[in-house]
């Protein structure tokens, strides 16, 4: 102590004592310096009257637990995050921006959908590549049409659509390598304050980069441990730090293949099973987070929304199949029917462990890749093989494991695995209750994405690039064709 009322410079003591008139209190508070609270007694006795308190020990008491928060220790830690700031274009400039040029390399290729004799390849956030297929052992990149936000994809006839961020794009494809803007679906999907997991204002325009900075600093300490963190930031232990953005442009929906040879002429065209667009009939529904939403295309050029339905949370992909979606979510499967194609019904649903999810399906099984890790949740990855001839009500007969799949395709019980790391494997799915025991073929070194199952040609994309195979020899499937990613 300095001096009568100096200041206290040892934290956690509690000092008291009783003078002639004077209660004299010294409580740390939550600083270095501790100053000496000084209460006539008088009126202290006051105060333990009117709270019915009958000594002096049970109002120091008193003080003392309602203080007690500051009784810590101060102490710090070297807290290491990422920010990631976004960087804002106007809507008027994304809307403005639309347009078909010369071909570009692959570089993050996304989903993929045939159409005709033609592959069209979502470069994330940027476009579609056109790339002619009529010889699929020399496939050709003939043009790159230009969709700021893009990454799904559908068509019918000689009209394509496209998402670009808010927006729902119609676009003329009856010459594909001059596609041009003829309609356009605005904020139809979901740009709100939260994207792709960060942070941005609409208000300022659309979030189209994120620009990343380390920041090292001293923090106080959390009760508990841990850090408090801030808008758009990540600890560098944080496995979204780099792959935030990445993982945003894996979200991808379409329909399978039906009869459909390469280079054939098809009305509607094909996608794979990690698609969020599908057309059925005169339809288009796609899903979002948590949205299914119905278009009427009668007029192909001028798509109508008839419904948007919410139909729950972690909603990923979408899948027709006999007049009906099955839809999958980092919980589980949903079915919808089409009796009312405007808006589509509940039918049933199978549930799982939280993971990513999507689904194909042919005949009486749905097969599904369930995938963990960060940032799908859990550690399971593996194969499930669900019965779904009581649509009412579909079990789930079997489940193998697998490393980390994502996309995958069926035909003829042709069963076509993205493995991720360990490439693409390919099973004979006739019994159901020996898929892993009968694989065809393995095609390791490629991080292989999504799969269509054409007649006998598989199209397959990847990080690697795009590629083909040919199985009409069941013992004998071989690459055939491919176009590679070209690095930065």
């Amino acid at each position: 102590m300095k001096g009568e009322f100096g200041h206290w410079r040892e934290r956690n003591k509690l000092i008291a004592y009783v003078s002639p008139g004077f209660f004299v209190i010294c409580l740390p508070r939550c600083s270095e310096t501790i100053s000496p609270c000084v209460i006539e007694k008088n009126k202290l006795l006051w105060i333990m009257k009117q709270l019915q308190i009958t000594s002096l020990l049970s109002m120091l008491l008193l003080l003392v637990f309602s203080l007690s928060g500051c009784f810590q220790d101060k102490c710090t830690q070297t807290a290491t995050y990422y920010t990631y700031q976004p960087v804002y274009q106007s809507y008027e400039t994304i809307r403005a921006a639309v347009k078909t040029e010369p071909a570009r390399e692959l570089k993050q290729p996304g989903k993929m959908y045939f159409k005709d004799s033609y592959i069209l390849i979502s470069e994330v956030n940027e476009g579609i590549h056109v790339i002619n297929n009529q010889d699929p052992t020399n496939p050709v990149n003939e043009a790159f049409i230009v969709v700021p936000g893009n990454h799904d994809i559908s068509a019918k006839g000689n009209v394509l659509y496209a998402d670009s961020y808010m927006d729902l794009v119609t676009l003329d494809i009856s010459n594909i390598t001059q596609a041009a803007e003829v309609s356009r679906v605005q904020n139809v999907f979901e740009y709100g304050s939260w994207h792709i997991g960060l942070w941005a204002d609409p208000a300022l325009g659309v979030a189209v980069d994120w620009e990343e900075t380390q920041v090292v600093e001293e923090t106080e300490c959390i009760s508990g441990g841990g850090w408090g963190g801030c808008r758009n930031c990540f600890l560098e232990s944080d496995g979204m730090v780099r792959d935030v953005a990445l993982f945003a442009s894996n979200s991808s929906f379409a329909p399978q293949a039906g009869n459909v040879t390469a280079g054939a002429d098809v009305t509607t065209g094909v996608g794979g099973s990690m698609a969020r667009f599908t057309i059925v009939n005169d339809y288009l529904y796609t899903v979002s987070n948590s949205t299914l939403t119905s278009y009427f295309i009668g007029t192909l050029t001028n798509p109508v929304v008839r419904t948007a339905n919410g139909i729950g949370w972690g909603i990923e992909t979408i899948f027709p199949y006999e007049n009906r979606l099955f839809i999958g979510t980092t919980t589980g499967m949903l079915i919808y029917g089409l009796d009312n194609p405007n808006s589509p019904n509940f039918i049933s649903s199978i549930s799982h462990v939280t993971s990513c999810d999507p689904v194909a399906v042919e005949g009486d099984y749905a097969y599904s890749t369930l995938r963990g890790g960060d940032p799908c949740g859990n550690t399971f990855n593996q194969l499930d093989v669900i019965n779904i001839s009581n649509i009412q009500s579909p079990v789930l007969e079997h489940t193998y494991p697998m490393s980390g799949p994502y996309g995958l395709g069926i035909r003829n019980n042709v069963l076509f695995i993205c493995d991720g790391e360990e490439g693409l494997k390919i099973y004979d799915a006739t019994d159901k209750a020996l898929i892993t025991s009968n694989q065809l073929a393995h095609f390791p070194g490629i991080k292989a994405y999504d799969v269509i199952p054409m007649t006998n040609i598989l199209l397959m994309i990847g990080e690697d690039g795009f590629y083909q195979y040919d199985y009409s020899d069941l013992k004998n499937i071989r690459l055939i064709g491919s176009i590679p990613v070209v690095a930065e």
